[in-house]
């Protein structure tokens, strides 16, 4: 059984084309695996809070010595662990907002990076221990930014990921959607010819 892990990452509910084109990619990533399921992760529909003293306490309180507040704030973060964990794919549809990613997938990413469960410093550094798994991130931009030292997102996404151990990261972008009609129609429809290459 395979299990595509979906995390949508837009901050509109309606028409965001990240949105839009992770799920294509999930559905062609069905057709080329059969037993396959999909989870989708909404981080709009369920949305993360940022991170303040309480969270922080939370996460570096020992299991033994948190309070019940802290064992449930815990116990969200570890939810989201054990939901990646089992994934064998992750989709992450990834707008470029102010030239890196949303404030609902830098939170969720702040939810799941935690020491001693999706990495570990050791005398060699830091291991990631989400292994094992393959990771597509459908990216879209009103721009073009692909190679520009304004692509700040692509370098975070890969350090991140790379970070906890997931390095088998492919990116399909969708540039040019706001270059007016003729652009965003070619943008979809290079991304859409990546997504069945890649699928």
């Amino acid at each position: 059984m395979t299990t595509i892990l979906q995390i949508n990452s837009a901050a509109r509910s309606q028409g965001a084309q990240s949105t839009l084109l992770a799920s294509e990619l999930s559905a062609q990533l069905l057709q080329t695996n059969a037993d396959a399921t999909v989870v989708v992760r909404d981080l709009l529909a369920d949305p993360l809070p940022h991170l303040d003293d309480e969270i922080l306490g939370a996460f570096f309180t020992p299991l033994e010595q948190r309070t019940p507040e802290q064992q449930a704030i815990a116990s969200r973060s570890e939810t989201l662990i054990a939901e990646l964990m089992a994934a064998d794919i992750v989709v992450i549809g990834a707008p470029l907002y102010n030239f890196g990613v949303s404030s609902q997938l830098k939170t969720y990413f702040d939810f799941i990076a935690r020491a001693g469960l999706t990495f570990r410093y050791g005398e060699a550094g830091a291991e990631g221990l989400v292994k094992g798994k393959k990771a597509y991130v459908v990216s879209t931009r009103g721009g073009k930014y692909i190679g520009t030292p304004h692509d700040s997102q692509t370098p975070f996404l890969k350090s991140f990921l790379g970070f906890i151990g997931i390095t088998d990261v492919h990116f399909i972008y969708a540039e040019g959607l706001n270059l007016g009609p003729d652009s965003a129609t070619a943008a979809l429809a290079d991304a859409r010819e990546a997504i069945a290459v890649a699928a």
